[in-house]
Parts: structure tokens; sequence; C-alpha cells
């Protein structure tokens, strides 16, 4: 099920964008294979079977020093239409298993790499983290509010947003690409370069003038009176996002500042801080839930904030059915939805001696070849 159904994809292991991207090719309908490494490290946030990214896979472990568990991945990569890794630039290769020895294997193989910094530049080899990454591409320093420190939006704009889905778009692209031609390729995924993709509109905003490099001073960046998040009396909050005239009409209309001249010029920017003063006052006399009796159904550009806690349960998402259960686990279900090839259900990842036997069998080992690599510890 799903519209990449038929697709085989090796995941070679690691943390963040790499299974990220897996995660998302999987919902989708490709079949998903992850090679964890052995002996295995401690996972960083606990089990690898129940993490979310690590959803509707096949896993296997194999020990990848050694040449029988070299020439396993190469033959799992036969079979395959691609191959995802974020190692750092080199270490595929040193292991035999870099894109030269893989598309000789297989001609057609999309090869993916994903890396902070590419495949080569002055920073390439060096290590990083998504707060790094996305400090480079001119991200980082505009996100935060006036008169503060740039502030690390968790790891959504690097890892995710500019790794991951990159990542996945870029393994589509090509896949299309090799089905086409019958010649896969190698996709090189920096997360400096994808966070930067992000800022498009940002650059272009600022190209025109319309952009200032002082965060918090923008429209959308906190700057605004109208684009912001406010407190209500119970302690939690509500975002309001009334760009347009006609929704920052309505917005004073339902606030009874129809008529406060304070309000009226929408665009000027030395009025913000003021007009916000005043709005952050205003919010405070009433609880989130009563200004969703107040705003909800309109068109102020208007929605309560959710703690993760919260966002599961909220009627919208409840009738969207935008988050699933997996073994006890709340997660987001897969996005975006498909009219003719509807995704299936996530499940969590199955690894097992009797998977692996099936994945073995599958790309040709005997019974005997599977017992002997066993023994001798090529997989666990």
């Amino acid at each position: 099920m799903g519209p990449l159904s038929g697709i085989r994809i090796i995941e070679i292991a690691g943390i963040g964008p790499g299974p990220f991207c897996g995660m998302m090719l999987a919902d989708h309908g490709a079949e998903v294979i992850r090679v964890d490494r052995t002996p295995a490290g401690p996972a960083l946030f606990g089990s690898s079977v129940k993490d979310v990214l690590n959803r509707s896979r096949k896993g296997i472990s194999v020990n990848l020093k050694s040449p029988e568990g070299t020439e396993l991945v190469r033959r799992l990569c036969r079979s395959a239409d691609g191959l995802i890794e974020g190692f750092r630039p080199g270490v595929m290769e040193r292991l035999g298993l870099g894109p030269d020895v893989l598309l000789q294997d297989n001609p057609k193989l999309v090869y993916g790499r994903m890396t902070g910094w590419g495949q080569d530049g002055p920073y390439a080899h060096t290590a990083g983290h998504d707060i790094n990454y996305i400090a480079l591409s001119g991200a980082l320093h505009a996100i935060g509010r006036a008169g503060e420190k740039p502030l690390p939006p968790i790891n959504l704009v690097g890892d995710f947003g500019g790794g991951g889905m990159m990542l996945a778009f870029g393994m589509v692209a090509a896949l299309l690409k090799a089905r086409e031609t019958g010649a896969g390729q190698v996709v090189d995924c920096a997360m400096t370069e994808g966070s930067a993709v992000l800022m498009s509109m940002m650059y272009s905003i600022r190209s025109s003038g319309h952009w200032t490099d002082k965060r918090g001073s923008n429209i959308i960046d906190s700057g605004a009176h109208f684009y912001d998040t406010y407190e209500t009396s119970d302690g939690r909050f509500i975002s309001l996002g009334a760009v347009e005239p006609q929704f920052y009409r309505q917005l004073l209309e339902l606030l009874g500042l129809s008529h406060d001249e304070e309000f009226q010029v929408q665009m000027d920017a030395r009025r913000w801080p003021r007009l916000k003063d005043r709005l952050t006052e205003l919010f405070k006399t009433r609880t989130r839930d009563e200004w969703c009796r107040v705003f909800e159904g309109t068109d102020v550009c208007f929605a309560p904030v959710m703690s993760m806690a919260e966002a599961p349960a909220h009627a919208h998402n409840a009738a969207r059915r935008a988050f699933v259960e997996i073994d006890g686990v709340v997660q987001p279900a897969p996005a975006p939805r498909y009219s003719a090839t509807p995704t299936h259900a996530p499940t969590a990842m199955t690894s097992s001696e009797a998977v692996t036997a099936e994945l073995l069998s599958d790309i040709g080992y005997s019974t005997t070849e599977i017992d002997r690599i066993r023994s001798l510890g090529v997989v666990v």
C-alpha cells in the first residue's frame, strides 16, 4: 500500500535525519530494511524497536566490520532500489560499501548520503549537530525574539526539514530518474544546504528590502503584534497569524478594537511593540478555552497552542485521525494522504531471527549459509 509500494530501500542505521528519511519512505509504501551495526551501542533515546522513527521497517543486525557482513549488505543492495546512510564522508568507503562499489554491483541503485555539511568542503569531516548546520545557513540567526540570542527551534529545521525530508525528496526524484534511464546516482544531502533552502522565502523578502537581519522585528518572526503567541489567564497560550488585512480587521472586531486608532495602521512597525503590550494585557483576561470560543470558526488565523500531550486529543486532530498509537506509543500518522494509493497504518519495527532468516533467504542465502554466518556472529 502507498505510492512507493514495490520499492526496496536499505537503510544503514543512524540517528535523527537518516531514520526520519527511512520513516517517510516506509510510511508511503516502500519496503525499508534497516541494517543495525553489531555490536550495538547504547540507544540514544531508549529502545530502537519502539522508536517512532524506526516504524514500519524490517530490521537486521550485521557486523559491518567483517568481510561476510560487507558481502551481506552488498547482496541486500543488489536486490534494492536505493540505500540511505548518514555517516561522515569516507566511512562507507572504508567499510567497503561506498557508492563506487554498490553502483557497480547494481547500476540502478540510488545511493542517498545524509550529512550535516555535505560530502566535501572545509567543514565536511568535522562533527556537528542541527544547531551548527542551521547556524551556517542563516536560519538560526533569524529565529528568536527581539533583543535576545538566537533560539534553536529544537531540531526541526536541520535534522528533519532540511535533512531527512530533503533526502526523502531527493531519493524519490532520483528513483524516478533511475526507472526512466536504468541508471542510479548519488544523492548528496547536506543539512546546511537543506536548511538554507527552507529559508528561500526569507532570502527573497530580504532582497526586496522587506526583511531585516534584526531578529524579532519582522512580520512573521514575532516582531508584529498580529503574528505571535500570547499567554492566557490560565498560563496557557494561543497563536495569532492575522497577516492579511481582512483577517486583521476581523481580529480587531472580535477584540472590540475596530475603533481604536492605535490599531488602525497595521503595518507601521514602529507601533508594534506598544500594540503587542496591549494585546498581552488583553489576552491575559481570559483562559485559553474562553479565547477558543471567541475565535474558533472565524478567519482570524487562530489556534490554541497545544502541548504534545494535548495535541492528539484536539477535536480537529481526532477528526482527521492525525495521530495513531502503536504499542502504547502515541505518534503522528503518516502524511500527506493520497486518494488512489492510501498508506497503511504504521507498525512497530520487526526484528527477529525469523525476519533475519526471511531477508537472507530472499537474497539467496541457503539454510547452511545462514547457519554459518550466524555462528560467526555476522548477524545477530
